[in-house]
């Protein structure tokens, strides 16, 4: 089954991630929030895994309407 995400908030998750691969949630379903959980399962959704080289301050899409996913674009405005 197909979904739309959900959006989560209309404002980007500001945070200090380390150096390593990630998983974030593109389904808006995770309790882990912005990390995926595994909760898109069913969706026909997939989590966007990203690596960072260095320890590193990103802003991560909350409202799943970005074009450059993980990161925030602006799309919420």
């Amino acid at each position: 089954m197909n979904q739309e995400p959900k959006s989560v908030d209309n404002k980007p998750v500001v945070m200090e991630l380390d150096a390593g691969k990630h998983a974030w949630c593109s389904c808006g379903l995770s309790s882990k929030h912005p990390f995926c959980d595994g909760t898109h399962s069913g969706t026909g959704m997939s989590p966007t895994v990203f690596e960072l080289e260095e320890k590193k301050t990103v802003a991560l899409c909350a409202c799943k309407k970005t074009n450059g996913a993980p990161f925030c674009d602006g799309s919420h405005s």
